[in-house]
C-alpha cells in the first residue's frame, strides 16, 4: 500500500471508534476501490456527515457501502431483511429465492453459478457474514443485526417488501412482497383481494391453517411461496395450491403430504419440502413439473414419481435408493447434485454412471447397511465432490481424477484407503470419520500432490502414520480428533495449522 493510501485508511479507521462492524464494512467497500482518488472520494463522502471532533456514524458507512452496489446486488442484499433476526440462512435457499424473483440476469453461465457469485460478492464486501462452509463453498450465512435493519429500512423506502405488523393489523398495499413473522392467521383476515402479490414468506411457528389461504383469488400472481412452520402444525396442503400457475419457488416446512394438483405448477423451479426428519409423500404428478431445477425433499411415493421425466433437474436431494432403482437417468442430462439415502447392498447404483454432468454426490447408508459395489463412481467423469456415509467393504481401485473433495464416514474399511486416495491428482480436501479400522496409514512418495486440508476423526485403532518426504507438499490444515491410539504425527505435520473440531452439518 502506498503511503498516501495508508494515511487515508488510518484516518478513516480512527473515526470508526474501534467498532468492528464499521471497520469491516468500510474495508469491504475500500477493497473494491482502485487507486488513491477513489479512496479519497470515499473519505470525502464520509467526512461530509461528521464534524472534526466527531466519529463516523456507522449508519453512514453501511449506507455508503449499500449505495455502492449494483441494482441487482441491492435487490439481493435487501432480500436478507425478510428473514427473522439472527436467522442463519442456507446459501442455496437465498440463491434459489433470488432466481425465482428474477434478480439474476440470464447469460451464458448457469443462473445458479451467477447467483452464487452475487452471494460471494456480498460476502467480500462484508455485508453478509459466513456462518458455515462445507465442501469448499459457503453453505450457510447471515447478516448482522444492523445490516438487517438497514435492509428493512431501504426496502420500505422503495416498497421492496413489507413486514406485517400484527399490532396495527396493517400492511402496505404498494409492496408486492409480504413477510409475516407472527399471527399469520390475522394477516390472512385482511382484505388482500386487490393486491397483486408476488412473494409471500411466512415465518410464523404457530401458523396452522393453510386451508385459510385463498390461493385462487388472492395469491394467483405469486412467484414465491415460502412457509416456515413448526413440524406437526400443518399436515394438509389444499388442492387449490395447484392454481398458482406463476409459482417458481415453493418451500413448505411442517407438512407431510402434497396434493396431486402440484403437477399444475409448470413454471416451478424449486420445490423444498421439509417434514422435520420425517418422510413426506410426493404425488406422481410431481414428475409433470417440467421446469423443476431443484427438488429437495426426503420423500416416498406410491405410485412412483418418474424422476427421469424431470429433464431440467439440477439438484436432487432426498431421494431414497428404493425410489432411484427404477430411474432411467439417461435424460437427466442437467443433474449436477445428487443426494440419496437408504442405500443398501441389495441395490445396484450403476445407473448413476449415466449422469454425465454430475459434480456433487452424497450417498447415505442407514443403520447397519453396506454399500453395493462403488466401481461406477469412476465413470462419473465430472464428479468433484463425493460424500459416502456407511460401511464400505472395499474401496474402488479408481476414482475420477476430477475429484477435489471427499468425505468418508462410518466406512469401517479394513484396508488402508490412503494409497488409493493419495493418487487422486486434484484432491484438495479429505475427511475421514470412523472410516478405517486398521492400525497404520501409509502416505507414499508423490501422493496427495494437491491436498490442502486433512481431517482424521474417530480412527480408534490408528497407531502409526507414515508420511513419505514428498507426500502432501501443499498441506496447510490438519484436524486430528478422537484418535486415542495414535502415538505421534509425522514431524513435518507438527508445523501445520490445526483445524478446530466442527461437527456441524456432518
Amino acid at each position: 500500500m502506498v503511503p498516501e493510501m495508508e494515511s487515508l485508511a488510518k484516518d478513516m479507521v480512527e473515526k470508526c471508534r474501534g467498532l468492528p462492524l464499521a471497520i469491516v464494512v468500510l474495508s469491504g467497500l475500500l477493497s473494491h476501490k482502485k487507486g488513491i482518488n477513489e479512496w479519497q472520494k470515499v473519505k470525502d463522502h464520509l467526512w461530509k456527515n461528521i464534524k472534526e471532533d466527531k466519529s463516523i456514524e456507522i449508519s453512514n458507512i453501511l449506507s455508503l457501502s449499500y449505495n455502492d452496489l449494483s441494482t441487482a446486488l441491492k435487490q439481493c442484499f435487501l432480500y436478507f431483511g425478510t428473514f427473522p433476526e439472527d436467522q442463519v440462512v442456507k446459501a442455496d435457499n437465498i440463491i434459489w429465492l433470488w432466481m425465482a424473483e428474477g434478480f439474476i440476469p440470464r447469460g451464458e453461465e448457469r443462473l445458479e453459478d451467477v447467483a452464487e457469485g452475487f452471494l460471494n460478492e456480498l460476502i467480500r464486501r462484508s455485508l453478509v457474514q459466513v456462518d458455515y462452509t462445507f465442501w469448499e463453498r459457503v453453505t450457510k450465512c447471515r447478516v448482522h443485526d444492523l445490516l438487517r435493519d438497514l435492509a428493512i429500512q431501504k426496502a420500505l423506502e422503495v416498497n421492496f417488501f413489507d413486514i406485517y405488523d400484527p399490532r396495527s393489523h396493517s400492511i402496505s398495499s404498494l409492496c408486492i412482497r409480504h413477510v409475516i413473522h407472527s399471527q399469520g392467521e390475522k394477516y390472512l383476515s385482511l382484505d388482500l383481494s386487490n393486491l397483486k402479490l408476488r412473494s409471500i414468506m411466512f415465518f410464523d411457528p404457530d401458523f396452522r391453517k393453510m386451508s385459510h389461504i385463498n390461493f385462487r383469488s388472492v395469491f394467483q400472481h405469486l412467484y414465491v411461496l415460502y412457509l416456515e412452520m413448526h413440524v406437526g402444525n400443518v399436515f394438509i396442503v389444499p388442492d387449490s395450491i395447484g392454481s398458482l400457475y406463476h409459482l417458481k419457488l415453493l418451500r413448505l416446512r411442517g407438512i407431510r403430504d402434497l396434493p396431486s394438483s402440484i403437477g399444475n405448477l409448470k413454471n416451478l423451479q424449486t420445490l423444498i419440502v421439509d417434514a422435520g426428519g420425517y418422510t413426506c409423500q410426493l404425488p406422481r404428478e410431481t414428475a409433470d413439473l417440467i421446469n423443476l431445477r431443484h427438488l429437495v425433499a426426503r420423500y416416498y411415493s406410491k405410485p412412483l414419481v418418474h424422476i427421469s421425466k424431470l429433464t431440467s433437474l439440477q439438484v436432487l436431494e432426498g431421494v431414497s435408493c428404493d425410489q432411484w432403482k427404477d430411474v432411467d437417468p439417461v435424460d437427466l442430462v442437467n443433474l449436477r447434485e445428487l443426494s440419496m439415502h437408504d442405500v443398501s447392498k441389495t441395490y445396484s447404483l450403476n445407473n448413476i454412471s449415466s449422469l454425465k454432468n454430475l459434480s456433487t454426490m452424497s450417498l447415505f447408508c442407514d443403520g447397519y447397511n453396506t454399500f453395493p459395489s462403488l466401481e461406477f463412481v469412476n465413470c462419473c467423469e465430472k464428479l468433484q465432490k463425493l460424500r459416502l456415509e456407511g460401511r464400505i467393504e472395499k474401496l474402488p481401485d479408481l476414482f475420477p481424477n476430477s475429484i477435489t473433495t471427499m468425505v468418508l464416514r462410518d466406512s469401517r474399511l479394513t484396508e488402508d484407503p490412503i494409497p488409493i486416495l493419495g493418487m487422486l491428482p486434484n484432491l484438495r480436501n479429505l475427511q475421514l470419520f470412523n472410516a478405517y479400522e486398521g492400525e497404520e496409514i501409509m502416505c507414499n512418495d508423490n501422493s496427495f500432490s494437491q491436498l490442502e486440508f486433512l481431517r482424521l476423526h474417530w480412527l480408534n485403532n490408528l497407531e502409526r502414520w507414515d508420511l513419505a518426504t514428498s507426500a502432501m507438499p501443499l498441506i496447510k490444515g490438519l484436524g486430528i480428533h478422537d484418535c486415542p491410539n495414535l502415538k505421534e504425527i509425522p514431524e513435518r505435520m507438527k508445523d501445520v495449522e490445526l483445524l478446530k473440531r466442527n461437527y456441524k452439518n456432518w
